[in-house]
């Protein structure tokens, strides 16, 4: 077993359902956990499909939560996104940017294909410095709070298995495929190097 803690991050497109959710899971679990979104803004859902609240990275899930308590409360309230934002800003004070996160991780999960091709597109960008390899898998999780508590117990039950291998490096594709024919998911799998 590694002799210290898995440095493990999580990304989708906005840090607030999927990652939160699974950065909450494994933060209760005692991983070191870092959650991350990829897209270029914050999008939540709002009044109509083609109407999201749409916010800077630099607004915090308290601003998200007192704006759209004021554009609908019951409305936000029904749909979950206000207890979903009230979950958030108990475990940090906003959302993050994965571009802009420097800190080496070992593990980094992604919820999505499109955010996976964009967090390796990220790392194989960046200038390699120490050749420390990351380890990057997407589980696909739909975006909807049922299934992004399904997902985050699923990446919980993964990151305990792979923090008990002796070689991550050496045992993380057998495990993938055993964590394959278990959910039926389908896992994708990466190596690169910071």
């Amino acid at each position: 077993m590694p002799s210290l803690p898995l440095q493990v991050a999580v990304v989708c497109s906005s840090n607030q359902n999927r990652s939160m959710e699974a950065h909450h899971i494994l933060s209760k679990r005692g991983f070191n956990v870092r959650s991350f979104g990829t897209g270029s803004h914050v999008k939540l859902p709002g009044p109509a499909p083609n109407k999201p609240n749409i916010y800077d990275f630099r607004t915090t899930y308290d601003q998200m939560y007192n704006d759209l308590i004021k554009k609908d409360k019951d409305f936000y309230t029904k749909n979950g996104i206000l207890h979903m934002l009230d979950r958030n800003k108990r475990i940090k004070p906003g959302p993050e940017r994965f571009q802009n996160c420097k800190e080496p991780f070992d593990l980094i999960l992604t919820c999505e294909e499109r955010v996976y091709d964009q967090v390796v597109e990220e790392l194989n960008s960046r200038e390699q410095e120490t050749c420390q390899p990351v380890h990057v898998v997407n589980v696909d999780i739909q975006d909807n709070y049922e299934e992004a508590t399904l997902g985050a117990f699923l990446i919980c039950e993964l990151c305990q298995c792979i923090q008990h291998t002796d070689d991550m490096d050496d045992e993380i594709d057998e495990l993938l495929q055993e964590f394959e024919e278990k959910s039926g998911k389908a896992f994708l799998h990466t190596v690169c190097f910071y």
